[in-house]
């Protein structure tokens, strides 16, 4: 995505900026009828060899003092108009990516009011100067309370309960084997809910998850009551004194009031520590219509967003973290287990880049 944005402003040259100033001029004394001479001059097309003193307007707060032959004295100003035109195409390219209205509306603005009113010298690299811009307003997008996961769990009274939430196709019970794997090698350890009993194949392919990783399942059959398996699973943490519960769900579409009723009841009953949204970066906006829904019926804590390697895009992990307000957490970035970074802004910022 931003590799396009670079190149298209790339097209914005700093001499078309130039003819944008904003140029406010008053003589500091009453003007004085022209002698003789000087209307000769004026005639004969020759400038007087004294300059006028006049004020620049910069922006509605501060003037600075210019040299009217000489343009302001350390460069041009960006106007609103210019940027506006920068920002017209930005919020074009912005909605291809499947970044939300209300995201490239915030970005859009934080943009503006770092470039409106910026004085520029010509030897200044334009392109470095909107990318920086572009570079703040998405970090600030992306930086909403960030929550340490790890010292979470290690905070937390045990054993810690963390509920996933999402719909299929998202990753969502793989997301979980990658943090049993994680906390696993921490130390810990864990057992495996497998609450999705809508489907026989969630359940074994999270037992074969448990598998591999010598962990302990709890589970019950295809269209058994998932609550149920919270709550077992709960127990069974309890008495062999195990560090984590981590408790897959079912993943039929959001829309789905059953679902959402029973996700409902499965908070009830598990009361966990923590409700993590798995999205797929992919998804575009239909992944922040699901975190919103999921949002709306069980709080969500934090969001772990999967297939990010392959999200050419980028507006996926832009959109969730603005639009719940919520912290991304982790980002799946392979195949392998360990394959499930921390997220982090900057890092997100510097990939996008």
């Amino acid at each position: 995505m931003f590799d396009f944005l670079k190149k298209k402003l790339k097209t914005i040259k700093v001499k078309d900026l130039d003819e944008e100033v904003e140029e406010e001029v008053q003589d500091e004394r009453p003007k004085k009828p022209m002698s003789k001479l000087e209307r000769k001059m004026a005639k004969r097309g020759k400038k007087t060899a004294q300059k006028k003193k006049v004020w620049v307007k910069v922006d509605k707060k501060e003037l600075v003092d210019s040299d009217a032959e000489g343009g302001i004295l350390d460069g041009k100003v960006l106007t609103e108009k210019k940027v506006d035109n920068i920002l017209t195409e930005l919020e074009v390219i912005l909605l291809e990516s499947d970044v939300a209205q209300p995201v490239v509306a915030h970005i859009q603005k934080r943009v503006r009011k770092e470039l409106v009113g910026k004085r520029i010298k010509r030897s200044v690299d334009l392109d470095e100067l909107i990318e920086n811009a572009l570079r703040n307003a998405i970090s600030n997008a992306l930086s909403q309370k960030q929550v340490n996961f790890d010292k979470f769990v290690k905070k937390s009274e045990k054993p810690v309960v963390i509920m996933f939430v999402g719909v299929n196709g998202t990753g969502k019970t793989t997301a979980i084997a990658r943090i049993a794997y994680r906390l696993q090698k921490r130390g810990y350890t864990c057992v495996l809910a497998a609450g999705d009993t809508f489907r026989a194949g969630a359940i074994e392919q999270l037992e074969k998850h448990a598998n591999n990783l010598n962990m302990k399942i709890i589970k019950n059959k295809a269209g058994s009551d998932p609550a149920s398996v919270a709550y077992d699973a709960v127990e069974h943490a309890k008495a062999r004194h195990k560090d984590v519960v981590l408790l897959d769900t079912a993943g039929r579409m959001q829309t789905n009031i059953n679902l959402m009723d029973e996700m409902k009841k499965i908070r009830r009953i598990a009361n966990p520590a923590m409700v993590i949204f798995v999205g797929d970066s992919l998804a575009g906006n239909d992944a922040i219509i699901q975190a919103r829904k999921f949002h709306e019926a069980v709080k969500i804590d934090g969001v772990i967003l999967t297939k990010i390697d392959s999200d050419a895009k980028g507006g996926a992990a832009l959109s969730i973290a603005y639009s719940i307000k919520k912290p991304l957490l982790f980002v799946g970035t392979g195949q392998e287990y360990r394959d499930l970074e921390p997220f982090n802004p900057e890092w997100m910022v510097d990939r996008l880049f």
